[in-house]
């Protein structure tokens, strides 16, 4: 059997509160790491003395907290450099490779445009960029253990198996075996929008929040759900589809086999189809779609309403269900916000729960390369138990 175990650097409660603490909040005081985390001072400094030895943390010069107040503190900080980690999207045309540090920042990034889309000949471009990547720097490929790959598609995380996504052809293929056979480095795939999720909860919007939700439009509606600190998987692996929340009844079908589901209406297939019916132009590409309909072409725009109304119905019935602190809203590839951002936030508004929707509501855009940095970050959170 496949053995691709990612051993923790901490195991300890105490070790894991701190690590994970600094990664999103650096740098911190001992005092201020023990009123967070509920550890005694000599706990606090119990746990952070084998990190600091290891070089994962640093301590800073010292520093008064307040004007006459006692003896300076040393802050502590997370050693970004201390560990190097590979991130890649696998996208339907291309790879988005990253090598991020230890605080998630992106150090080195590559693409490469996908030839052959059969599992052999994408693994062994995926092996190609790695390799690019890691050559970029000498340090990287010394202290880089970790990567991890994020996958438009349904992926068996703890077997490493894509088990389906936008690739033709790609049904149980034993994505990290083939990967960490051709690199060297222990391998984590997660589905692309699980992966962004964690990104954002712990790098990003999401940061010091135990609810947290993340929507992604484009060529399917993603999203992910953080629920008492914790990534919601799921009895099956798919909670938090909302792409499927049926928000009309009398709607377009859905390939998923129901009908009026968000997806149906507000993916960029559904869009696109529904402009090239309004206009009567089937070779009409998205683009061209777009275009006309910041042109003010009426059948173009109100597609694109229709599509902000269904994204912010969906959002509601999410957000009354689970009540997140915050809920960010990407997209991917092309920026359109412009065309359905506020029909978004008006239904939301409309439709969620009384204080549901005062929750603050992110609309932004992340290039292809934050896909891959949310790869990086799963290689992240392989030092965690």
């Amino acid at each position: 059997m496949f053995q691709n175990q990612a051993y923790p650097l901490v195991t300890a409660p105490a070790e894991t509160a701190i690590l994970a603490m600094l990664l999103a909040e650096s740098p911190l005081s001992r005092v201020e790491l023990a009123r967070r985390t509920g550890l005694s001072s000599t706990a606090v400094t119990k746990a952070a003395r084998p990190l600091i030895e290891d070089g994962y943390l640093h301590e800073l010069p010292p520093e008064r907290t307040a004007p006459g107040a006692g003896r300076p503190v040393n802050p502590l900080a997370v050693t970004p450099d201390r560990e190097f980690f590979v991130g890649v999207k696998l996208g339907a045309d291309a790879l988005y490779g990253t090598v991020c540090d230890l605080r998630a920042g992106t150090r080195a990034s590559a693409h490469r445009p996908l030839g052959e889309r059969d599992p052999e000949s994408v693994c062994a471009l995926l092996a190609e960029l790695v390799d690019e990547l890691l050559d970029s720097k000498p340090e990287f490929r010394e202290r880089t253990r970790h990567m991890g790959i994020a996958v438009s598609g349904e992926v068996d995380r703890p077997r490493g198996l894509v088990r389906d996504c936008v690739l033709p052809g790609w049904q149980d293929v034993p994505l990290a075996e083939t990967v960490a056979a051709a690199t060297g480095l222990i391998v984590i795939v997660e589905n692309d929008v699980k992966a962004l999720t964690v990104t954002e909860h712990w790098f990003g919007e999401g940061v010091g929040t135990e609810y947290f939700a993340l929507v992604t439009l484009g060529a399917r509606i993603g999203s992910g759900l953080v629920v008492n600190g914790e990534l919601v998987e799921g009895a099956f692996g798919v909670a938090g589809e909302m792409g499927h929340i049926c928000v009309d009844a009398s709607g377009p079908p859905c390939h998923c086999g129901s009908v009026g589901c968000v997806e149906a209406i507000a993916s960029s297939d559904a869009i696109l189809t529904a402009i090239r019916r309004a206009v009567d132009d089937p070779d009409l590409d998205f683009e061209g779609a777009v275009r006309l309909a910041r042109d003010g072409d009426p059948s173009a725009r109100g597609a694109f309403v229709r599509a902000g109304q269904a994204v912010g119905v969906g959002i509601a019935t999410m957000v009354s269900l689970l009540g997140p602190e915050r809920v960010v809203v990407t997209s991917e590839g092309l920026e359109t916000f412009d065309l359905f951002g506020a029909r978004i936030q008006e239904a939301y508004a409309a439709f969620a729960f009384k204080s549901a929707a005062k929750r603050p509501l992110t609309l932004r855009p992340l290039p292809w390369e934050e896909w891959g940095r949310a790869g990086a970050v799963i290689g992240i959170q392989a030092l965690f138990p």
